[in-house]
């Protein structure tokens, strides 16, 4: 094979001799990939070759090394370990041996380089790699593309690998980027791969930003950098103050005043589109961080202690300055611009929200002389800033500071529902959405409700984009409506409010959206669902007919979907399994809203097409199955023991779930709905256990099912333990030998790995709700009757479950779930074996101080199980 003619041939017009290329470099992999990619790094390094093969052979041997797929890149690594050293040295050298040498519009050996260092760095190999790089970058007589593709890769490196590995060499890397980012460097390409890789290597510049020294001249030549003449280093020097913003803020104070606020002032007035987003950035980023440190100030209030970092109040000494500017980009927006396209006008609005989340009431003085001069203006731009702005200002300040503003505004805004222009109408339905959710007295009043609901109904005839956002705009106003309506004392439902006397209208037009032949574009169609499932959600006792008719109709509507359930393929067949579970959403809703009696009449159709969902998505991977599962579930909810007479129709395709792990997110529905089950169906479910208990079992013990699973595993282990009481007693020994390992877990956890801790919690939660769930079920609910003998079967784990929560209690990440589960454990445990608990508990103080400190918990829950299992142990103390 000529190589050089194979690689040219991939960039051929021709579609057969590029398939018959690929097809020969399948092959030469295949049979000998070592050799392979070492004729591939040969043909890279050739200067002699031509400018096509030598990028198909960079492309090639990227693609060998790394990939997305986090799998697969690991098997690319372990195999590239296995090679011969010499030929992985080989390879290496020549890929060095390219930098400086490819043109500038396709380099690949710098990424190359990055990712071979990915593999060999963590591993302790390679060591002279960065050596290396840091004398191209240094060295005098190396030339500007050498330099320019040496800090590519120092960036990628540092993109790439784990900082712990470069922290050795940190120092040496930052000295030769700084070098290549001074102003002195008369190379724009070389200070703009310099900046990048800086940019990059933020995160383990920890300790140079500690000295006060070291980090004045990182600043010094960051905001020079920043001045640059080419608009790429600009942006780049911006995007690391941003960053730097975000990981250094409280190194900060000695460069805003004299730097950094004119420095990024002036980028958020530039007329390039690329500044004028990162001079925003910058400033969002420090409202995120403010309001970050505001939490944190108030935790440490609450707490009784000095807080770890304190706010520097940036945004509030700024916001003067920053706000008209801000106004400003709002009007610079352009009539055919891409809606889905992020610019500085996008990012303007999305600044001033988190400005008014940061400064609060302070911000309303600012915004709103801008907001009433330009409402009404003749220019649509002005028109349409004006109403973004009042939409962005509305979350932080408080209602009342706002109220009299937006009430003396909802006049012009809702004549701007029916503007000429679309771009006004749709910020106008935005906005007025967000009114209903912060202000929504202001439109919850005589004066402009109907205004309003005629003005929205309108907006649903508008273009797809207008209608979504008008969507949305009444699951806010529903919301609103039903929290603000009045209630008996008695009722948890209001008997009627202020959207009754158009409730049926609404839900009538809602579902004409649906029907829209444009529903498609834009999310409308689902939109216009969800509208309605919130309308449905949020209404009042004197909606229910309309309810009743809505919940025939959309079952009307599932059956005639699924009629046509073998009839379409490929785009057809995704868009009606796409409706499908719009409309499962919505029955869910509506059975939520139904009385018992109504969903018992209608539950023989539902299981009907669910059972028909279920035969139909046999085989298929899709969230149709997750949907009718949830559906399950509401009906479950709504008919109560009721259900059983589907149990065995029903339960065969409940099995096929719960073995569904591929798809973890149906197999958590599934293991979800076996608790609603047994909370409805108690004992009644005990013909089913023996074959779901199985599959709980066999999940748990097995690699292959997703982390995320097991802890609704063990919660549901609880729920049929709970339901089936004394019969559970065949299942108790291996349940227990599970539970043990999984409570045991927790001693191989990372602490610094915070994925892992929130998912240590959620097991803690399934082990201790199945141990709760074990113990209630053996002892019986009958208050009457003395505790069951059963019960004693536990005694013999019962120290093990007190040192559990003890491990608990002494653990400073434990979750205040984790609280409210032990206290429950705890409490039946002290009932069950009353004063036996107590050599038990005695020795172990931190159980006490856990539920102590629940009963001061933000969270009702947790504080009365605390309470409970307190006063519990104190009467088993009084016993002995």
């Amino acid at each position: 094979m000529d190589l050089t003619q194979v690689l040219e041939a991939t960039a051929s017009p021709d579609t057969q001799l590029i398939q018959g290329a690929q097809q020969q470099l399948e092959n030469a992999a295949r049979t000998n990939l070592p050799a392979f990619l070492t004729a591939l790094s040969n043909e890279l390094a050739d200067v002699s070759k031509s400018e096509v093969a030598r990028m198909a052979a960079g492309l090639q041997l990227k693609n060998y090394l790394t990939s997305k797929n986090p799998e697969i890149k690991l098997q690319y690594q372990t195999m590239w370990l296995s090679f011969d050293p010499a030929v992985r040295l080989h390879i290496k050298n020549m890929v060095l041996s390219t930098l400086g040498t490819e043109p500038a519009h396709h380099r690949s050996a710098a990424q190359c380089i990055a990712y071979m260092a990915a593999t060999e760095l963590p591993q302790g190999q390679w060591p002279e790699l960065i050596s290396v790089l840091l004398m191209n970058i240094t060295n005098a007589q190396s030339t500007e593309a050498l330099k320019e593709a040496s800090l590519e890769s120092i960036g990628y490196i540092c993109e790439d690998i784990d900082s712990r590995f470069l922290a050795v060499q940190a120092n040496e890397i930052l000295t030769a980027i700084v070098q290549g980012m001074r102003k002195e460097e008369p190379s724009n390409s070389v200070r703009l791969a310099a900046t990048k890789a800086l940019y990059n290597s933020l995160e383990f510049t920890k300790a140079n930003f500690e000295k006060e020294s070291e980090r004045h001249f990182i600043m010094q030549v960051v905001c020079e950098a920043t001045q640059c003449p080419s608009t790429q280093v600009q942006v780049s020097a911006l995007q690391c103050l941003v960053k730097i913003m975000s990981l250094y803020y409280q190194y900060m104070e000695s460069y805003m005043g004299p730097a950094l606020f004119a420095i990024t002032l002036e980028g958020m007035k530039s007329n390039h589109d690329e500044i004028a987003l990162q001079g925003i950035e910058f400033w969002s980023t420090v409202c995120d961080e403010e309001a970050d440190l505001a939490i944190e100030a108030a935790e440490a209030q609450e707490q009784g202690r000095p807080p770890a970092q304190i706010s520097k109040f940036y945004v509030k000494g700024a916001m003067r300055y920053l706000v008209p500017i801000l106004m400003l980009t709002l009007t610079k927006q352009e009539e055919y611009d891409d809606e889905d396209d992020w610019n500085p006008c996008k990012a303007a609005g999305v600044c001033l929200s988190l400005m008014a989340s940061c400064c609060e009431d302070e911000i309303v003085e600012l915004a709103v002389p801008f907001i009433n001069e330009h409402i009404k203006s003749q220019d649509w731009k002005f028109r349409d800033a004006a109403v973004m702005a009042l939409g962005s200002i509305l979350e932080g300040p408080e209602p009342s500071t706002l109220q009299q503003h937006v009430t003396m505004l909802m006049e012009s805004l809702i004549e701007l529902m029916t503007d000429s222009t679309v771009q006004v109408r749709d910020s106008a339905a935005w906005t007025t959405g967000r009114i209903c959710e912060q202000v929504p007295l202001a439109v919850l009043n005589d004066q402009y409700l109907i205004k309003l609901l005629n003005a929205l109904a309108s907006g649903l005839q508008g273009e797809p984009r207008v209608a979504t956002n008008v969507c949305w705009a009444f699951s806010s106003l529903a919301e609103a409506a039903y929290d603000n309506a009045q209630v008996d004392a008695e009722d948890e439902e209001p008997n009627t409010y202020c959207l009754s006397g158009a409730f049926e209208t609404i839900i009538a037009q809602l579902i004409a959206t649906t029907d829209r032949p444009d529903a498609g574009t834009g999310n409308l169609r689902s939109s216009a669902y969800e509208a309605l499932m919130d309308m449905i959600k949020y209404c009042a006792k004197d909606c229910y007919p309309v309810v009743q008719k809505t919940t025939l109709l959309m079952m009307e509507r599932l059956q005639q979907v699924l009629a046509l359930d073998g009839q379409v393929t490929g785009a057809d067949r995704q868009q009606l399994t796409d409706l499908e579970s719009l409309l499962c959403a919505t029955l869910q809703s509506l059975l939520r809203k139904v009385n018992e009696s109504d969903a018992k009449g209608i539950a023989d159709t539902v299981m009907t097409s669910l059972i028909l969902m279920f035969r139909s998505s046999l085989g298929q991977t899709g969230g149709v199955q997750e949907d009718a599962i949830m559906t399950v579930g509401v009906l479950v909810e709504a008919i109560g023991e009721g259900f059983v007479n589907y149990m065995e129709l029903f339960c065969p395709y409940l099995l096929l779930a719960l073995k569904n792990y591929v798809e973890y997110q149906v197999c958590i529905a599934a293991v979800g709905l076996v608790g609603d089950l047994c909370r409805a169906l108690t004992v009644k479910m005990l013909p089913y256990c023996d074959d779901i208990m199985q599959i709980l079992l066999e999940n748990l013990s097995s690699a292959a099912v997703h982390r995320q699973v097991k802890p609704q595993i063990l919660s549901a282990i609880g729920d049929i333990a709970l339901a089936i009481g004394p019969e559970f007693k065949k299942y108790l020994e291996l349940v227990f030998k599970i539970l043990r390992q999984a409570a045991q877990l927790n001693v191989q956890v990372d602490k610094s790995d915070y994925e892992m801790i929130d998912y240590l919690n959620e097991l803690r939660d399934g082990c201790l709700e199945a141990y709760t769930g074990i113990v209630q079920g053996l002892k019986g609910d009958n208050e009457n009757v003395p505790i069951n003998p059963d019960v004693k079967l536990v005694w013999p784990h019962v120290t093990f479950m007190v040192q559990f929560v003890d491990h608990i209690a002494k653990d400073d990440e434990h979750s205040d779930s984790n609280i409210a589960c032990s206290a429950g454990l705890l409490g039946d445990l002290c009932t069950c074996f009353s004063k036996s608990m107590l050599p038990l508990l005695q020795p172990l103080p931190a159980i006490s101080r856990l539920l102590a400190a629940g009963k001061h918990s933000r969270t009702r829950r947790t504080k009365t199980l605390c309470q409970w299992a307190l006063k519990e142990m104190k009467i088993i103390q009084q016993q002995s």
